[in-house]
């Protein structure tokens, strides 16, 4: 069996209604089909066509056909009703420009949901009982679309601010990574791989101090019960005080 056999071609990004996010899929797919210079910058239609030499139509043509396929793929993108609006467009260039001036919103409204997206960037915090996994995937999520509307981010920002989000009970994590690391040199995956490995510290080191609670807890138990028992009234109204001392502590 070839290679080509063995391709599975890329499933065309479909448009969801979420711009953004469609856009920068569908460009790295036209980008891997080698057409997206041509819905970039157009085929260019010359004038006085007929004066050309052979090359220079051939040439053209063949950037035609170039077009003509990227339109197919935008066409195959996007759903009925969005596409009965552009039909009327020529080339893959005037779907592309079309689609943008359609969704992609004014510069003033992509300024202020940039500021939204820092707003939450800035105010985002670990929930009481979120995992580790899922404090790194709302950071990460917020911060790419920072990224997508211009605002320029390093991988360090966002290490650090998840390292801020997480609750107390990580603080001598962060003091650990923080001491062992070089964080400017950090990757986000190695960030979560740490942050990871520290948990499941925590959580056998947890299952071995409720063992040693309860285990103390069974001694208390059978010290006053055996009291008690010698006791008559005495040992059970010191049973019964323990016992309200422990409900309060709760």
């Amino acid at each position: 069996m070839g290679l080509e056999n063995n391709f599975v071609q890329a499933a065309i990004p479909y448009f969801d209604g979420h711009y953004d996010h469609w856009s920068m899929l569908m460009e790295n797919f036209l980008r891997s089909k080698e057409y997206w210079p041509i819905v970039e910058t157009g085929v260019g239609e010359p004038e006085n066509v007929e004066t050309w030499t052979k090359v220079e139509k051939t040439d053209l043509e063949a950037r035609r056909l170039e077009d003509l396929k990227a339109k197919n793929y935008l066409f195959q993108a996007i759903d009925r009703p969005i596409l009965e609006t552009i039909l009327c467009k020529e080339t893959s260039k005037d779907i592309w420009d079309s689609m943008k001036k359609k969704y992609e919103g004014s510069t003033r409204v992509k300024r202020a949901q940039l500021q939204a997206l820092i707003r939450d960037f800035e105010t985002l915090q670990m929930k009481d009982g979120e995992s580790v996994t899922s404090v790194c995937a709302r950071t990460m999520e917020i911060s790419n679309k920072m990224r997508f509307h211009g605002e320029k981010m390093g991988d360090v920002t966002i290490v650090e601010k998840i390292l801020r989000s997480l609750t107390p009970k990580y603080d001598y994590v962060v003091c650990s990574i923080e001491e062992s690391k070089n964080i400017d040199a950090l990757s986000l995956d190695e960030l979560q791989s740490s942050l990871l490995v520290h948990k499941q510290k925590m959580n056998r080191g947890s299952t071995v101090e409720e063992k040693a609670l309860k285990a103390s807890a069974n001694t208390h138990f059978s010290s006053y019960r055996g009291r008690g028992r010698g006791r008559g009234i005495k040992g059970r109204s010191r049973w019964n005080i323990w016992r309200r001392k422990r409900r309060s502590r709760r």
